[in-house]
């Protein structure tokens, strides 16, 4: 008689189930998945545990957080290696469930500043400069939009941006050093997608 009654005092609300053990489950992957010599495939399946629970109980807001975060690193990983669309996509996605998320709207404004360099951005590229500071200042190419050409004397490599003007312009590079840019390349014409 005691449950009857411990039942009904309840009001009709629903009991919200408890996720905890479901949640522990998902954190034993994340700790094959953290360390140093972790593999790939470890990694993404802990990416995978995360996404699926957060599918499943949307209201689990240390879940959220953590996939959040994930996402995040994934896009900035992405820009770092010139995939900015790639990263833009996931950046909006972060910002649609919270859309004052600093972070997401910081690499989303980097990332589609770096899809087209600007003249003045061109123009600061100095004679001398390593492939690491022409980066910091116009973003690594797109994947497929650098040529290496190896030579007697040394290795030239170019990397080619789309400008805001919608042409292409090239960093070249000799022994990993500038030794010239230009604002209109026509080098690649007919290589790379419009």
């Amino acid at each position: 008689m005691m449950i009857a009654v411990a039942a009904s005092g309840c009001g009709g609300r629903e009991v919200q189930p408890d996720h905890q053990a479901e949640w522990r489950d998902v954190l034993e992957q994340k700790q094959a998945a953290v360390g140093p010599d972790a593999p790939v495939e470890q990694k993404q399946v802990y990416a995978d545990s995360v996404r699926a629970f957060v599918i499943k109980h949307p209201n689990h807001g240390r879940a959220r957080e953590v996939w959040q975060r994930m996402q995040l690193e994934f896009a900035d990983e992405l820009a770092a290696h010139g995939r900015h669309q790639d990263a833009i996509r996931i950046y909006r996605a972060v910002l649609v469930h919270d859309p004052v998320n600093e972070a997401a709207r910081r690499g989303l404004a980097l990332a589609a500043d770096r899809l087209a360099v600007s003249r003045e951005k061109l123009q600061s590229i100095e004679k001398g400069m390593s492939q690491r500071q022409v980066a910091n200042i116009l973003g690594r190419p797109v994947p497929g939009w650098s040529v290496e050409n190896r030579r007697r004397e040394a290795t030239i490599e170019a990397w080619y941006y789309r400008t805001r003007e919608g042409g292409v312009a090239a960093v070249y590079f000799r022994r990993g050093k500038v030794f010239a840019a230009e604002e209109a390349s026509n080098a690649l014409r007919g290589r790379l997608g419009s």
